[in-house]
């Protein structure tokens, strides 16, 4: 086992029995035919099928395995995955064997070309289906681009190759994996794309489905609160305070214009109580943007505790 490989490839796993045999001989061959020295990294995230007993059982020497002490998602396998791999790239994979570790060369070469510090796969030939898989893709895809401002095809490909140091950072919580590029943009890196190959699903069944899609808006809506305003959460808050009190303003002005020249009876106008009550929300609105600068001072530094536990490591 090299104590300081060149290339550390990630994978996250779960419930994959049916795929480790393949798996494994494929990485053996990608290991045997690739110049550098390479380390693989597989997180068991949980698994109930046997497929941790059937790792261990069978773990070449390149192989570093480790249990989470229970299943607790993608993101925290990856970022387990990540702070516990040692080479100078780190390469992620899915378990699933759909994505291809022939590609891992060519990704190389797309970073070297460009001076990339990420390099994202893109599966531009898709084998899932087109309503339940490709199409909500596709539209997520385009709402991720465009909120992040980081155009990617392909977001939810998780072969993705990364120069360690942009990782030191790198921090992910709830479904943040696949927003990992353009986190890293944020930070400052330079990120590409590349079409990869793309298999069909052949053993198992895919963790993945409609339901997920909630998740990724809300992780989405989070992250760029965090990347606009993390750092001045008043001018969100403050900002729609401010409206709320023109409104009332507005509304008080109305309620005033409607009393001296029509004589309506101020008491019994739904005006009034319209401005009252924007005006409570607007200082209420205010003020949570008053305490949510005092808590940003303390947040970045209360991420410390690590998102997944640790049961074994078997190397």
């Amino acid at each position: 086992m090299p104590k300081n490989p060149y290339l550390s490839i990630v994978i996250p796993l779960y419930n994959e029995k049916e795929n480790i045999a393949p798996l494994l001989k494929e990485l053996t061959s990608f290991i045997s035919a690739f110049d550098k020295k390479t380390e693989v990294v597989i997180i068991d995230d949980g698994s109930t099928d046997g497929s941790y007993e059937s790792l261990k059982e069978n773990r070449p020497a390149w192989l570093r395995l480790v249990r989470l002490g229970r299943n607790t998602g993608q993101t925290a396998a990856m970022m387990a995955g990540f702070n516990l791999s040692r080479g100078e790239y780190v390469a992620a994979l899915d378990a699933d064997l759909q994505n291809d570790a022939k590609d891992i060369p060519r990704l190389f070469q797309e970073m070297k070309r460009h001076g990339y510090d990420v390099v994202s796969g893109w599966r531009k030939k898709r084998r899932d289906s087109f309503l339940s898989r490709r199409l909500p893709s596709i539209i997520a895809n385009g709402i991720i681009s465009r909120v992040m401002d980081c155009r990617l095809h392909d977001y939810g490909c998780t072969l993705k190759l990364y120069r360690r140091a942009t990782l030191k950072d790198l921090r992910l919580y709830g479904e943040m994996h696949r927003f990992i590029p353009a986190l890293l943009k944020w930070n400052g890196a330079s990120v590409g794309e590349l079409a990869v190959n793309h298999r069909s699903r052949q053993r198992g069944h895919s963790k993945y489905g409609l339901w997920r899609t909630l998740r990724v808006v809300l992780d989405l809506i989070n992250l760029k609160f965090l990347q606009s305003y993390s750092t001045s959460p008043i001018q969100i808050f403050g900002g729609i305070g401010m409206v709320t009190l023109l409104l009332a303003g507005l509304s008080g002005i109305a309620m005033i214009a409607m009393k001296l020249l029509q004589g309506t009876d101020m008491t019994g106008n739904p005006l009034t109580l319209l401005a009252v009550l924007l005006t409570v929300i607007g200082i209420q609105f205010i003020t949570l943007g008053l305490l949510a600068e005092i808590t940003v001072r303390t947040y970045h530094e209360s991420q410390a505790k690590d998102i997944y536990n640790i049961k074994e490591i078997v190397e």
